[in-house]
């Protein structure tokens, strides 16, 4: 996913790729500190995004150490089995709600730096990390699933490897998405509706061409048969008589 930035000049409207590697100055001349948000609902909406932000940062690591040290295990009172498969699935959905908490974090500020952030995309920034989160469960169970045998299961059997991998699907979470797609296309083919909507108006038109062909040389035969069955027509007439 690309991000937005801008030029030197604050008046510049140009984008250019990249934030502050591009531009560390974030379109300020020197000592001009103060902040370009004035308006106290911009103010109050930038601080509750962080404070939100900041929660999840902090709140993950802790239950993901919360799951790993088994303490769910003694409060709900299950056993190693049923234990095991629970703490390996919540430490990836964790993790990949940690991997776009991070990304997060990383779009607001860079947002707020270069005068981008807004209200509109506000519910794309709380529902981000749970998204990830989702997609790096469903991740690790495609890959731990005797089904479809595309992966490797033992590049998921530690916990290190659980944690490293849902992070990446959760920080790349567009990427995930996008390789996930692929291989649903693999599995059950192209969408049939997708194909004839790629057609779109000219494959119907071309059809509805063809068929008004087709009447239209009907009615020229009715309307002037050919000679050859007229001729035909006069033989048997002859050939018939009258009696």
């Amino acid at each position: 996913m690309q991000e937005p930035a801008r030029n030197r000049s604050v008046n510049n409207e140009a984008l250019i790729p990249g934030f502050a590697p591009s531009d560390p100055t974030d379109g300020r001349e020197r000592l001009e500190w103060r902040s370009k948000y004035s308006e106290p609902g911009a103010k109050c909406g930038i601080w509750f995004e962080a404070a939100y932000l900041a929660v999840l940062l902090l709140g993950i690591p802790i239950a993901i150490v919360i799951s790993w040290l088994e303490y769910p295990k003694d409060w709900f009172g299950l056993c190693d089995q049923k234990y095991k498969p629970i703490m390996k699935y919540s430490i990836a959905w964790l993790s990949g709600s940690l991997g776009g908490t991070l990304f997060d974090v990383k779009w607001l500020y860079h947002s707020v730096a270069r005068q981008f952030w807004h209200l509109d995309r506000q519910l794309w920034r709380f529902f981000t990390p749970h998204i990830s989160g989702g997609l790096a469960f469903v991740t690790i169970a495609l890959i731990s699933s005797p089904i479809f045998r595309l992966f490797d299961r033992q590049a998921v059997e530690s916990l290190a490897s659980i944690v490293s991998v849902a992070f990446l699907v959760g920080y790349f979470s567009d990427n995930a998405l996008a390789k996930l797609r692929e291989i649903a296309e693999n599995i059950f083919g192209t969408n049939r509706a997708k194909e004839e909507h790629k057609g779109g108006p000219k494959a119907d038109s071309n059809c509805l061409r063809t068929k008004e062909k087709d009447h239209k040389a009907r009615d020229a035969t009715a309307v002037n048969p050919s000679p050859s069955s007229i001729e035909v027509n006069d033989i048997e007439d002859r050939n018939t008589g009258p009696n």
